[in-house]
């Protein structure tokens, strides 16, 4: 049986970007490998092939690739997937078969001659597949290039910013349809279901083009709200209930998001306090993203909010991150992270979300999980706010007549 393959079947699909934007992300990676003399790179994340081929892979446990060499790129994908990843991939593609193990080192030594110097995620590969990849090309230069990629990444391109731009539009959908579906006695899992529903319709009716893959709702209630990425459960909401929504549109792997904090028909004194405190971190921490500005000197700021209040210890993570080929189980622009540990400095076409968060344990008053989140375009001279739904105890005490 063979090991290897091509599967050209049908014809290649509307991109999600243009020609000219996939070029440019190659040049700018082409670039990087003529300075650092790297002859070929071997990205095996879900977040850096995406960007580099428009490829988005589903793994269920086999490994993928994209060779990026000075002349051309190409994808290495599993039989199971046949012809789409070509269809998908700017670029070329090669399948490899499961007819014997370890097909995929096959598909490397076609693409990456032994002795070159050879860019890899250091982040991504297992110790497991660094030894095949070792025996597969045992002369070969290992150098890491996953940290370079990501800071290509982090500045995003007028087509990008546009696409997250209209993901934000279908985020703030989302919402609306999460407030259409609360009501005492409704469970979780039917908000969530309401909103994604609502998501998914509108990528469908406005990208057509585009793989309806991943998009979700995490809807939380009560206890529940204390964990940012808490799953759904059955959980029925109950009068007074803090409630924290959450979407996430995923139109072709890019992620955004919209979160808020509501409250169900009635708002106790405690906790709107507290609600207040954190919508005031919040603003001041929008008015705080600007280009010039250090990641870890926002934090610090917004630290001193909390700390006024007392409730410095009561911050469960940082302050907000970037955008771009992420969702919740792959991918993290963690150099674009607002926290004390990151030194970056905001510049023009980054895009962050400002997403604060506080936690009350249970039995202490106004208990829950409080946080908003909105996302911020980077621009010249300041930032624009590209999310539309409002936040704060004015709008979003939902009550039913």
């Amino acid at each position: 049986m063979e090991q290897l393959k091509t599967i050209p079947n049908g014809e290649k699909v509307k991109p999600t970007f243009s020609a000219g934007e996939m070029n440019r992300r190659l040049a700018a990676l082409r670039t990087h490998m003529a300075e650092r003399q790297i002859d070929v790179c071997l990205f095996t994340s879900h977040h850096n092939i995406h960007y580099f081929s428009d490829f988005l892979y589903c793994s269920f446990g086999r490994p993928y690739g994209l060779a990026v060499t000075h002349e051309g790129q190409t994808t290495i994908s599993a039989n199971i997937d046949a012809g789409q990843p070509w269809r998908r991939t700017f670029g070329d593609n090669l399948v490899y078969t499961d007819w014997h193990r370890d097909n995929y080192f096959v598909a490397v030594k076609r693409l990456i001659p032994d002795g070159c110097r050879v860019g890899i995620e250091f982040d991504h590969v297992t110790a497991e597949n660094l030894r095949k990849l070792q025996g597969a090309l045992p002369t070969a230069e290992l150098v890491d290039v996953g940290k370079p990629a990501m800071r290509m990444r982090m500045v995003k391109s007028d087509e990008e910013i546009a696409w997250i731009r209209e993901s934000a539009r279908i985020a703030d959908i989302g919402g609306g349809a999460c407030v259409e579906a609360v009501g005492v006695g409704v469970p979780e899992y039917e908000v969530a279901l309401h909103a994604t529903q609502a998501m998914v319709r509108e990528i469908g009716r406005s990208q057509p083009h585009v793989e309806l893959m991943d998009t979700w709702t995490w809807f939380q209630s009560g206890i529940n709200t204390d964990g940012a990425h808490n799953p759904v459960t059955s959980r029925k909401i109950e009068r007074g209930d803090i409630l924290s929504l959450n979407c996430f549109p995923m139109p072709a792997g890019y992620y955004t998001a919209l979160e808020r904090t509501l409250f169900a028909e009635e708002c106790s004194d405690a906790h709107l306090r507290l609600w207040k405190i954190n919508v005031e971190v919040h603003e001041a921490g929008i008015s705080l993203i600007r280009p010039g500005v250090r990641c870890c000197d926002i934090a610090a700021e917004l630290n001193k909010i909390y700390e006024r209040y007392g409730l410095l210890e009561n911050r469960t993570f940082g302050y907000g991150h970037s955008f771009g080929v992420l969702s919740h189980y792959y991918g993290r622009e963690a150099g674009l992270e607002l926290r004390e540990d990151v030194t970056t400095v905001l510049e023009p076409n980054m895009v962050v979300s400002m997403e604060p968060m506080i936690m009350i344990p249970e039995g202490r008053p106004g208990a829950g999980g409080y946080r908003e989140h909105d996302i911020l375009v980077v621009t010249e001279y300041g930032s624009e706010d590209i999310t539309g739904f409002p936040y704060g105890p004015e709008h979003n005490i939902i009550r039913r007549r």
